[in-house]
C-alpha cells in the first residue's frame, strides 16, 4: 500500500514483536518503522555496495507522509549515484561534535610546550575567555563572517590592537586544526585588521617622563610604570617579576631564559630607586609574584593607563587652565624607547652597552659562545649605564616638580 496518515494509523504490532517495519508499495525502500512504546518514525533503506543502511527520517507525528516521502525520494537519488547517506550523516553528527571549544582546548596544550609563557597567556587569553561566544559552534561551520563578528566584538570592547591580537591567535588555531584533519578552511584568512600597525617612533620628552611619574599611584601599576622606566625591560617581564629572581647581594634581578623575549638569561642591575619600589611592594600570602592581587601577574593594564592618562591630563588643566592640551598618545612600550634614546642622545652611554642594558641581541657578535662572554663583560658598564640613567630620571623628576 501507498503509506498516508489514514492508512498508518491502523497499522499493528504482530503480538510477542517489539516492533514492525511497513514499507511503501509505491515508493521502495520507503517505510515507517512502528515500536512497541507507541513512537513511529520514518526511515528509507537502501543499499550501498554490498551492504544495507537504513536512515530515520523523522517522527511519524512531526512530518506528514508526503514530506516524509520527498526526503525520502532525495536520499534514494544519492544512493543511486554511488552516495551514502547514512555515512554522511554519522559524518556530519560527527563533525558537529567537534566545537571550536574542544579544539582551542587540545591547541592550547600541545602549544603549551613550545610557546614562551608570555604568548601562550596571552593565546589561553583570546581563545579561552574572549572567544567564548563561539565555543560551542561546530569548528566546521565557523564561517568568516562568524569570525569578522567576533573580531569587531574584540575591537569594541577591548580595542583595536586587541583584535588584531586575537585574529592572529584564531588563525594560528585553525591553521593547527587543518593540519590535525580537524577542519577544512581557514575562515580566518582574508578577514580584515582593525587597524593597520606601524613601527612606533614615540619618544617620551623629560617633561612628559614628569609627569607620568608623577603621576603614578603607590599600587602594582604604578611601581610597575616606574620600574619600566627605571629598568628599559619589557612590560610583562616587569609584571611577572618574582621575589626569587632579586638577588639582593649582587643587586641584580636575574631574569630567566624562559621569562626573556630572545631565549636568553638576562641580569639587569638595580638601582636604589628601583630596590626602593621594590621594597614598597606588599608581600601577598608568601606569593613569589611581586606583582597581581591573584595567582598570576598582574591584570587590568587598560583601565589602569586610562587612569593614569587622565590623572597626567587633570594635571595639565591644573596647571595650564583649561585650555591645556592633553598628553599625546603612548603605550607602556614607548618607555622602553624612551630609556633607549635617552640614554644614547643625552647620558652619551655607548650603544653597545644600551643594547646590553634591554637584552637586544642582534649580529653575530652577540650570539653563541661570544654572546656569553659579552653578557659577563658589560655587567659593570651595564650598572653604571643604569645608575647614570636613574639619576638622571631623579634629576628631571625634580625640575618637573619645582616647575
Amino acid at each position: 500500500m501507498r503509506l498516508s496518515r489514514a492508512n498508518i494509523a491502523t497499522l499493528e504490532i504482530p503480538p510477542g514483536k517489539s516492533e514492525r517495519i511497513v514499507f511503501d508499495d509505491a515508493l521502495p525502500g520507503f517505510g515507517i518503522r512502528l515500536r512497541a512504546g507507541g513512537k513511529r518514525t520514518w526511515v528509507v533503506q537502501y543499499r550501498a555496495g554490498t551492504k544495507h543502511r537504513r536512515v530515520t527520517l523523522a517522527n511519524a507525528a512531526a512530518l506528514d507522509p508526503e514530506e516524509a516521502r520527498k526526503r525520502a525520494k532525495d536520499i534514494l537519488a544519492k544512493a543511486q549515484l554511488g552516495g551514502d547517506p547514512q555515512t554522511e550523516k554519522m559524518q556530519a553528527r560527527a563533525r558537529a561534535a567537534v566545537t571550536l571549544s574542544g579544539i582551542a582546548t587540545d591547541y592550547l596544550k600541545q602549544a603549551k610546550s613550545r610557546l614562551r609563557p608570555t604568548s601562550y597567556a596571552e593565546a589561553d587569553r583570546y581563545l579561552s575567555r574572549y572567544l567564548v561566544s563561539l565555543h560551542d559552534m561546530p569548528a566546521h561551520s565557523v564561517s568568516r563572517r562568524d569570525v569578522a563578528a567576533w573580531l569587531n566584538e574584540v575591537a569594541a570592547q577591548h580595542g583595536l590592537h586587541a583584535s588584531n591580537r586575537g585574529r592572529t591567535c584564531l588563525s594560528a588555531l585553525f591553521s593547527w586544526a587543518m593540519r590535525q584533519g580537524l577542519v577544512e578552511l581557514n575562515p580566518v584568512v582574508a578577514t580584515g585588521k582593525a587597524v593597520e600597525e606601524t613601527s612606533r617612533t614615540r619618544v617620551l620628552s623629560r617633561e612628559e617622563i614628569g609627569q607620568i611619574w608623577v603621576a603614578c599611584r603607590d599600587d602594582d601599576h604604578g611601581r610597575i610604570v616606574r620600574l619600566l622606566l627605571l629598568t628599559g625591560q619589557r612590560r610583562n617581564e616587569v609584571a611577572g617579576i618574582r621575589w626569587s629572581e632579586i638577588d639582593r647581594a649582587a643587586g641584580l634581578w636575574r631574569l630567566p631564559a624562559e621569562r626573556t623575549k630572545n631565549g636568553l638569561p638576562h641580569d639587569v642591575p638595580l638601582s636604589g630607586d628601583a630596590m626602593a619600589i621594590l621594597d614598597g611592594a606588599p608581600i601577598r600570602n608568601a606569593k613569589d609574584l611581586i606583582f597581581g592581587d591573584r595567582e598570576g601577574p598582574f591584570q587590568g593594564w587598560s583601565r589602569a593607563k586610562i587612569s593614569l592618562d587622565n590623572r597626567i591630563n587633570e594635571s595639565r588643566i591644573w596647571t595650564f587652565g583649561h585650555g591645556a592640551i592633553g598628553i599625546s598618545p603612548w603605550r607602556l612600550h614607548d618607555l622602553r624607547r624612551t630609556v633607549v634614546t635617552h640614554m644614547n642622545e643625552n647620558l652619551g652611554i655607548l650603544p653597545h652597552v644600551v643594547e646590553a642594558v634591554v637584552n637586544h641581541v642582534t649580529g653575530p657578535a652577540k650570539m653563541g659562545v661570544a654572546g656569553v662572554y659579552n653578557r659577563a663583560s658589560y655587567a659593570t658598564e651595564k650598572k653604571a649605564a643604569l645608575n647614570s640613567w636613574s639619576n638622571y630620571v631623579a634629576e628631571l623628576i625634580r625640575t618637573y616638580r619645582e616647575k
